[in-house]
């Protein structure tokens, strides 16, 4: 089991607030960063210092970190056309050297697309451009030097692209799909991705979104794909510590208990165990309180060797 950190800078963070956890996060020993990719607070919290953009940031940390694997979870399709983020997502795995993961998702949260003009289409429609954005990002990435790309779908249309640049990895970073979804999105993710993610579920609806990914697989010929999930995290070396933690972001014990990955490192070893047993590889740790690094090292030093 690989363990991540996985943050929501919109809620409040700057640069140097993720690159201080990032550098914590390869210190420890984690095996990745990633962030969300949002514009606009949720909830009431206080909306300073503003939002930081997910292919920036991670684009300074690439030349600021050398080992942990970097990405989002999940960039919005709604946010960027296919072929700039195509660019984008290529120059920052050259910029780390190849270590880099692409997450990619419809998009959800409309306050943040009213709030900077970004058009927010009904939800089949952006299901339908998030399917041509996997196709020309990834045709992009796997046209051979010297060829071009074209694709001509009812969304999006490139004529001729020289299909550059290229990223490191090969054959393409990893791509990431995820969701609860019962038909969509297992198509999806057996047509395009390399990783599936089911986030903030309880174990049983994750098993059940693993199963229905795998028969996707199973019908397009296709080996299962990695599985991985997104949880809450809240640990503590004792129930006190615990009750502190939840507290400092907003959220009951016995809440993140049922919902999320709260507890003694002990009580964290065993859930984590639990979604081994489903399937999952990896699993992204939602860290909410940014500047709480001890507990990255209360993590790093009683569950990550235990995992």
């Amino acid at each position: 089991m690989k363990l991540r950190i996985f943050i929501e800078p919109q809620q409040g963070a700057t640069y140097d607030d993720q690159l201080q956890v990032a550098r914590a996060t390869e210190r420890l020993g984690f095996d990745a960063f990633f962030r969300s990719d949002h514009y606009l607070v949720m909830g009431d919290g206080d909306p300073l210092p503003g939002p930081t953009d997910s292919w920036v940031t991670l684009a300074g940390l690439a030349r600021e970190t050398s080992t942990i694997r970097l990405g989002t979870l999940v960039s919005s399709a709604t946010f960027r056309l296919p072929g700039v983020l195509a660019i984008s997502v290529a120059q920052v795995d050259q910029m780390s050297g190849g270590r880099v993961e692409l997450g990619l998702g419809t998009g959800w949260y409309d306050p943040e697309h009213t709030a900077y003009g970004i058009p927010f289409p009904p939800f089949g429609e952006r299901f339908a451009k998030l399917e041509e954005q996997l196709e020309i990002v990834t045709g992009l990435w796997g046209t051979p030097v010297g060829e071009t790309y074209s694709f001509d779908g009812s969304h999006y249309r490139l004529a001729d692209s020289p299909a550059l640049p290229k990223p490191v990895q090969s054959p393409r970073p990893p791509i990431i799909v995820g969701g609860l979804g019962a038909r969509r999105t297992p198509r999806l993710a057996a047509a395009f991705a390399d990783e599936f993610n089911v986030p903030f579920a309880v174990l049983d609806d994750t098993k059940a979104a693993y199963d229905r990914v795998t028969a996707a697989c199973e019908a397009v010929g296709r080996d299962r794909l990695i599985y991985s999930a997104a949880q809450v995290v809240c640990c503590g070396k004792d129930e006190r510590e615990v009750e502190r933690r939840a507290a400092a972001i907003g959220r009951e014990v016995s809440e993140l208990r049922e919902n999320g990955l709260a507890g003694t490192p002990e009580e964290l070893v065993e859930k984590i165990g639990g979604f081994a047993g489903a399937g999952c590889e990896r699993i992204y740790l939602q860290v909410l309180d940014l500047a709480d690094l001890d507990h990255l090292e209360l993590i790093a030093s009683d569950v990550l060797p235990h995992v």
